[in-house]
């Protein structure tokens, strides 16, 4: 077995989250948004977007003006739009069409934080022509509310956390981010409205699950099991399984799985310790089962990853 030191390395950007939260109970600030603009080009543009809102803050409408991919990186909130409702969890790409009206409803627990990309619409349906996807101009636009944490998308969200937990990278990098999160968005949308449509979840699913999600969040290499978490969210283990894929889009080992390997690549991008210790600070006991799962999730060997990181920090490509 590896050694764990969890608690010098996890939880960077959801600390941040909870900084802001704190600033707000000492101010007595209302809940709300501040986006920090990270880059901009001609039809894009990316903000971090730090939310304070809680259970306590009415929500309010809002309308997408452009096309908007947000990928979460922190917390969880309720999405709620005309093409559906879900909840958004760390990992998940909130996706949203110019003039759709919508909602985010923190009705569970406070704080969230996302890297929003917007597009013009002509520049997104160029890229929907330009052979992302078979279907052209009908498939630059979403019929889904989200694309849970998926495996397609998990090097994306992993250079868009290193992003601002290491800020270095030029406006050209987020840039190519952009285009490569739109391009594999659109691939993975596309005909697959149906599937990733969370529907209806049952009632107080959304409360115990959000919580689960929140747990896991801060300490994702816990020695967290199925029989655990049912037991917290009161379900049996068949019942939760089923409602946290239902809620989520995933079942709790593929979410605890992602949320691990994104931890670990923050790790070895941002730190010199040697990669025995980011396996054992991410909850893995076996070094060759890191490796293996690191390479499978991202494409390239966590050596490789650190050397490619170190000198253009969001150039970092999935290999499937």
């Amino acid at each position: 077995m590896i050694r764990s030191n969890r608690p010098a390395v996890l939880g960077k950007i959801a600390h941040e989250v909870d900084r802001a939260l704190a600033l707000r109970a000492r101010t007595g600030a209302p809940g709300g948004t501040t986006p920090t603009r990270l880059a901009q080009g001609a039809g894009w543009c990316v903000d971090d977007v730090m939310c304070t809102s809680g259970p306590g803050d009415r929500p309010f409408e809002e309308e997408h003006r452009s096309v908007s991919i947000a990928i979460v990186l922190s917390g969880t909130f309720e999405y709620r739009a005309s093409s559906g409702g879900a909840l958004m969890t760390p990992g998940s790409l909130l996706l949203g069409n110019p003039g759709q009206s919508f909602e985010c409803v923190h009705a569970h627990g406070a704080g969230d934080r996302c890297i929003a990309f917007r597009f013009s619409p002509e520049l997104f349906e160029q890229l929907g022509m330009d052979g992302s996807t078979p279907r052209g101009r009908a498939a630059s636009r979403f019929r889904a509310p989200r694309l849970p944490p998926l495996k397609a998308s998990a090097s994306l969200v992993a250079q868009a956390a290193l992003g601002v937990v290491a800020p270095a990278a030029a406006s050209e990098l987020w840039e190519e981010l952009a285009y490569r999160l739109a391009a594999a968005t659109l691939a993975l949308s596309s005909g697959e409205g149906e599937r990733f449509h969370p529907g209806r979840p049952p009632a107080g699913a959304l409360a115990r699950i959000a919580d689960s999600v929140r747990r896991i969040e801060r300490d994702p290499g816990a020695p967290w099991t199925l029989k655990q978490l049912a037991h917290e969210a009161a379900l049996s283990p068949f019942h939760y399984l089923r409602t946290f894929k239902r809620v989520t889009g995933v079942t709790p080992h593929q979410f605890i799985l992602r949320a691990r390997l994104r931890a670990a690549a923050l790790h070895v991008a941002a730190d010199e310790a040697r990669i025995i210790d980011a396996a054992g600070a991410t909850g893995f006991e076996d070094l060759s089962n890191f490796n293996h799962a690191f390479r499978a999730e991202f494409g390239v060997a966590p050596r490789m990853y650190r050397r490619i990181a170190s000198r253009r920090p969001l150039d970092i490509r999935s290999g499937g």
